[in-house]
């Protein structure tokens, strides 16, 4: 199984803006006082048709499909965390948290990869968890190690502890199962996505191992990363907070590896970090702050990687 693709998808936003829905437990969100909410979303869309202008400079195949305005969409710039797919042709769908983000689930964006030359052989979906209140936000809650089979998640309101099981069992991974935490004030929450803190690549990991408060979790993290021969990379909390946790590699033209992450995260590296990471992929930055500041997410949260085999 490969770890890395060289196609994505991506969303182009049409309403973005701070999702209120999300906010109760996506810490990372903020409001921009003062900018008015076409001023907001004209300032993600600048940012997003950057982004894309510069993973298609160096090969990556971007799909990009618009938004629509209605229903009311304002998170739909990260497709990551209702679909997946993967390399038998299997796509997955999953139960999302907040109700006006079940609506970015779009049928006729799997019609649009087909027509592409993509080929589905089966839908598997999870959705049905939703009425019960269980929830499991794709990539944002699993990491997927597919060269080694093996799924990372850290649990949260987002990320049922069954349905992750049912996954792997439905996918053939490996559970590694624990918990994640950031500072709120004087509190320690649970982190909403496990993607913010952490990163898998090919032959490297980066993660906030001090987000795992519990010691045991922690080694048996860090156990698992480095039994598939990953060069563990640790940042910190603070860079957590820049979304460099919030990074992805993927593959540019004759098939080069490139490390994708916002301008934020790169500048909150170290110059060590930044030469750990480069022996693996070269970086590419770009800058995300409106989407960042409102969404809660970053990079890696952007783009939804197809694996699908093409016809």
């Amino acid at each position: 199984m490969k770890q890395t693709t060289n196609s994505i998808l991506m969303i182009r936003p049409v309403a973005f803006r701070m999702n209120e829905q999300t906010a109760v437990n996506n810490y990372y969100q903020k409001v921009l006082d003062g900018l008015l909410p076409a001023t907001v979303n004209a300032k993600a869309q600048q940012e997003f048709d950057t982004f894309v202008e510069k993973l298609r400079a160096v090969g990556v195949d971007v799909t990009v499909v618009d938004d629509t305005l209605d229903p009311d969409t304002p998170d739909s710039i990260f497709p990551n965390n209702w679909i997946s797919f993967h390399q038998n042709g299997d796509v997955a769908l999953y139960p999302m948290f907040a109700e006006n983000r079940r609506h970015e689930r779009r049928e006729e964006i799997l019609d649009l990869l087909e027509e592409k030359g993509f080929e589905i052989n089966n839908i598997v979906d999870y959705t049905s968890a939703e009425q019960d209140g269980f929830f499991l936000e794709g990539t944002g809650s699993l990491l997927l190690d597919r060269a080694n089979s093996k799924a990372y998640c850290a649990l949260s309101p987002r990320a049922d502890e069954e349905l992750f099981i049912e996954f792997c069992e439905d996918f053939d991974y490996a559970p590694v199962i624990f918990e994640a935490y950031q500072t709120v004030g004087s509190e320690r929450k649970l982190i909403y996505h496990t993607n913010v803190m952490m990163c898998l690549g090919e032959t490297f990991a980066v993660i906030c191992s001090d987000c795992i408060d519990d010691k045991k979790e922690r080694k048996m993290v860090l156990d698992n990363l480095k039994e598939n021969n990953k060069e563990v990379i640790t940042i910190s909390e603070d860079q957590v907070n820049n979304f460099a946790g919030n990074m992805l590699e993927v593959r540019g033209a004759d098939d080069k590896r490139y490390l994708i992450m916002s301008a934020a995260a790169h500048q909150s590296l170290t110059a060590k970090q930044i030469e750990k990471l480069e022996k693996h992929a070269e970086i590419l930055s770009s800058s995300l702050d409106t989407i960042e500041a409102c969404g809660g997410g970053s990079a890696r949260c952007m783009m939804a990687e197809i694996f699908l085999p093409r016809v």
